[in-house]
């Protein structure tokens, strides 16, 4: 009986981590896997793919109707869609009232005690709001529910900022437990030199980018329809990119306790491939007038 295989799929807000993993997983099931979609945001959105919905009845708010999460049924929160994927999503509390981290833990904790990670699942996917890796959003990783941690990210600055800030957060971790880095994931935003950048970044953190994701409209197509692409076109090429995703991290054995980089050497990464221009202190605060000025009298 092969180990069951739990992953946390980390990321930038925006970056198209929810996209990305329901495509992963809708491959991985059309290969014959069993899997499991834990989302993790209360936007309630990791599963609307695989389910062909708007979005998906949480655990919590379930729980608030019932009178208490006790009062649930596996049934109740547990969803099945495309290729046999089991869906659970589990919301959070009314935006700007409490922790909307406690839905998570509440949630993985009732899917443990209802039987719901059974021993024919291959795997279970995190998906976890964007770039938080504090609180009850750090739940997979702090309490060793998740071992490999996927980071989706893109060449732009803020999304390497953020994966470099999530490994800081695996490293956290690592070291009192079972939890390592498997890999950055580009997925891409057509900037230049984007898959050497994410490689180079991937090699500081002492890790590899999986795979490089490239850009294409028909995954948008298919989410209008509230599809994955791999359901919606499967000739596509794309699904053919999520396929080769799928199989690579099914094979993927390359796990990790990162070395996260200071902000300095993030930059001169990013200078060295051209993304951002060095530094220029005798500009810093000062308004255009000033520099008008300045450039004048020079």
């Amino acid at each position: 009986m092969a180990k069951l295989r739990q992953c946390a799929i980390y990321g930038k807000g925006g970056i198209g981590k929810s996209t990305t993993t329901q495509n992963l997983v809708a491959a991985l099931a059309e290969s014959g896997k069993k899997v499991m979609i834990v989302g993790c945001d209360p936007k309630a959105d990791s599963t609307r793919l695989i389910l062909h919905s708007k979005a998906q009845t949480t655990v919590m708010h379930l729980a608030a109707e019932a009178g208490s999460v006790e009062d649930l049924e596996l049934e109740d929160v547990l969803s099945v869609g495309f290729g046999g994927i089991k869906c659970v999503e589990s919301g959070g509390p009314e935006p700007g009232v409490g922790c909307a981290g406690r839905g998570v833990i509440t949630a993985i904790n009732f899917l443990e005690e209802e039987g719901a990670y059974d021993e024919d699942l291959d795997f279970v996917f995190y998906d976890v709001l964007g770039d938080v890796v504090c609180g009850g959003f750090a739940m997979p990783i702090r309490e060793n529910k998740a071992q490999e941690i996927y980071i989706v990210c893109s060449g732009e600055m803020m999304a390497m900022y953020a994966a470099n800030n999530i490994a800081k957060g695996i490293v956290k971790y690592a070291n009192s437990g079972s939890v390592r880095l498997a890999g950055l994931i580009c997925n891409s935003r057509n900037t230049d030199r984007e898959d050497e950048l994410i490689m180079a970044l991937a090699a500081r953190l002492g890790t590899t980018m999986i795979h490089f994701v490239p850009r294409h409209n028909v995954v948008q197509h298919a989410e209008i329809r509230r599809m994955t692409c791999v359901e919606y076109d499967p000739t596509h090429k794309q699904s053919d990119e999520y396929r080769s995703l799928a199989n690579k991290i099914n094979n993927n054995t390359n796990f990790v306790i990162p070395t996260p980089i200071e902000m300095e050497e993030l930059e001169e990464l990013l200078m060295e491939f051209g993304i951002m221009e060095a530094e220029d202190e005798t500009i810093v605060g000062k308004t255009a007038a000033e520099l008008a000025a300045e450039a004048a009298a020079a």
